[in-house]
């Protein structure tokens, strides 16, 4: 019996269409959920497919399969986008899970190995949480945020590639997650906000998760994709636009393909470039400018708990007004800049959630005055 369920599971996906996305694939255990499918148009039930699970913080399922469309085309991948799962409910997010992981189970051919989650902000979360509670993820594509606590941690099992934007109001957490887990991880900057990522950006998450899977034993080893994945990575380190960024591109090339290719030139050179001083001092400043933002968002979280207090009200409401309009200034400056962009981001920050941690109805004008339209 149980063998003809699951030969009439595989039918069903044989079944669906392919190459195209579909918005609203129901769940056979659970109707109400439902979500959004790409299956690659050489699939067959003949062989087993790698997987990706993606949450978007407002359901929206499409978005993500959009996002990871071309690369699972490239490289075989089954993509599912929950409808339900959205910012606010746990509830939602785990019904979603549980109805999503065992549809795809029972309905599609699947590389119990290769299984990975993605999501976009508290969908991030979402997908890390899912990852550090079930052994068997591979990997988490993580845009605008990271762990599910915030809190930084120093390993994890499962291979992390993350993203954010340049004024991305997550982005000071971003790059502590780059800094602080020492096990295999990638996190890509690009010119932006807090969105998804692009389809390009997508296609760089999955190539790198080929890269982990190869090197971890869960895929055999390709040698004319690791030849044209190594080729095109050392082509980039070679373009970055400047010292500091080949030098990081250069690090993060040799942490990537280190038993897979010879990386010893490239260990060479970014040895000596990490010794140049104007290097040096290129990594010293971006840290410092780090740490300067974390310091600001403490500030501003320090002012709003003195104006909900009577006998610091005035004084706070004072020094937060005075704070909030030089990083307004600096924000709406017209020429681009880097602290055009870290006074954005903590714009961002501080009053992305300002109006739920503080009533003052004076604080609340403030935060009207001096938010930034858009995400």
């Amino acid at each position: 019996m149980l063998r003809f369920l699951m030969a009439a599971a595989l039918l069903a996906a044989e079944e669906l269409p392919r190459g195209t996305i579909l918005d609203d694939v129901k769940s056979a255990a659970d109707p109400s959920q439902s979500y959004s499918l790409y299956l690659p148009a050489k699939y067959s039930p003949d062989r087993k497919w790698p997987v990706i699970f993606a949450f978007d913080p407002r359901a929206r399922g499409r978005t993500p399969v959009e996002r990871f469309q071309a690369a699972a085309e490239a490289y075989g991948y089954i993509v599912l986008g929950s409808n339900q799962s959205r910012n606010g409910s746990w509830d939602s997010s785990d019904k979603a899970i549980r109805a999503m992981s065992r549809d795809a189970s029972e309905r599609f051919a699947i590389d119990e190995k290769r299984i990975y989650t993605a999501g976009m902000s508290g969908g991030a979360r979402v997908a890390m949480s899912v990852a550090l509670g079930w052994e068997h993820v591979a990997g988490v594509i993580a845009s605008s945020a990271g762990w599910p606590d915030s809190r930084p941690r120093k390993t994890a099992r499962f291979a992390v590639f993350g993203t954010a934007g340049t004024e991305d109001f997550n982005y000071h957490e971003m790059k502590e997650l780059d800094r602080t887990l020492g096990t295999a991880h990638k996190v890509a900057i690009f010119e932006g906000g807090h969105v998804w990522l692009s389809s390009e950006l997508a296609m760089q998450a999955v190539e790198w998760m080929e890269v982990q899977a190869m090197k971890s034993g869960r895929a055999p080893r390709n040698g004319d994709l690791l030849d044209k994945l190594f080729a095109g990575r050392a082509a980039a380190a070679s373009a970055a636009s400047n010292e500091k960024e080949k030098c990081l591109a250069l690090d993060s090339l040799v942490a990537d393909f280190d038993g897979l290719r010879d990386v010893s030139k490239f260990a060479a050179e970014a040895a000596a470039l990490h010794k140049q001083k104007s290097v040096k001092s290129a990594i010293s400043q971006e840290r410092a400018a780090e740490q300067r933002e974390a310091r600001l968002m403490m500030e501003i979280f320090e002012m709003e708990r003195g104006i909900a207090a009577t006998e610091t009200r005035a004084e706070s409401l004072a020094r937060m007004r005075s704070r909030l309009d030089e990083l307004h200034k600096k924000a709406n400056t017209e020429a681009d800049s880097e602290e055009r962009r870290l006074c954005r981001r903590v714009l961002r920050s501080a009053l992305a959630g300002a109006r739920e941690r503080g009533k003052d109805p004076e604080y609340q004008k403030l935060i009207e005055k001096y938010r930034l339209p858009g995400r």
